[in-house]
């Protein structure tokens, strides 16, 4: 298992050290979540280096190695990633007319979205040699697997259910948190009946029942921006949700950000 039991917390330092801690205090931040939304505490278990110049669109953990989607057109990329060192193993560039997007695990196949180009990328996980490809209608943000079917956001306040065979669009599920849309969601990762969801442009990582849509708990991801030390650049926004089911830890990140972080839930994830 890559992360192991809890230890004893210690404070937090300065975001100018250049050492952060090896364990934070559980955080209870969430100030800005919808009124009826539970707020979901959190204990930040460690960090690993990550690549400045990744613009993580998408994330997921498979085989001890996290897999990456980078994005911005020209500097695309799908990479295998060592978690403990931050050392890209592997990566396949994309060709620079696509913006690369999410990213979900089917099988022993990864499917890449991109973003404005109505085409998914599909490699062997094993080798990231390109198989094959999808197209759809629309704009492509976030994708996750659980198993039996993709579900993917395209920036609105829908999530698409998809056949992860011929990634045709088999429902879609309105997301509403207090009676209200909620769109610009954006990175996804599928756990068990949940679905966890960034939000773009903001700290907010959603809990999602994915059977009725509704919001159910919320994340307030502002001090993980501290604590990974996340550089004063707009760009940099939090994006990133990878989950290590034998832990229940989920692995955050941002776009540039210099650190990923192990974060266990004060409420286990299923």
């Amino acid at each position: 298992m890559l992360i192991g039991p809890r230890s004893p917390g210690s404070p937090p330092r300065s975001r100018r050290s250049r050492r952060l801690p090896e364990l934070v205090s559980a955080f209870a931040v969430c100030w800005a979540c919808g009124d009826a939304t539970p707020r979901l505490d959190y204990e930040i278990l460690t960090t690993f280096p990550h690549d400045t110049a990744a613009y993580t669109q998408g994330l997921l953990f498979h085989g001890g190695h996290l897999f990456e989607s980078a994005g911005r057109y020209g500097v695309s990329n799908v990479r295998k990633v060592d978690v403990r060192t931050g050392r890209v193993v592997a990566s396949v560039a994309v060709d620079s007319m696509y913006f690369a997007e999410g990213l979900a695990l089917v099988g022993s196949e990864l499917i890449q979205l991109t973003w404005k180009e109505g085409l998914a990328f599909v490699y062997d996980v094993e080798t990231l040699e390109p198989i094959r490809e999808h197209r759809y209608e629309g704009e492509g943000w976030g994708l996750c697997y659980d198993g039996a079917s993709l579900y993917m956001s395209d920036g609105s306040s829908t999530l698409q259910v998809r056949d992860p065979a011929s990634f045709e669009v088999t429902a879609e599920i309105p997301v509403k948190e207090a009676g209200r849309d909620l769109s610009l969601l954006n990175e996804l990762e599928c756990v068990g009946d949940l679905i966890y969801a960034n939000v773009f442009q903001s700290n907010r990582i959603l809990r999602i029942d994915k059977r009725s849509g509704e919001v159910v708990g919320d994340i307030d991801g502002f001090q993980l921006t501290l604590v990974a030390g996340a550089p004063r650049d707009p760009a940099a926004v939090l994006n990133g949700i990878a989950y290590i089911p034998e832990t229940g830890v989920l692995l955050l990140t941002g776009k540039l950000w210099p650190k990923v972080l192990a974060v266990r839930l004060a409420e286990r994830v299923p």
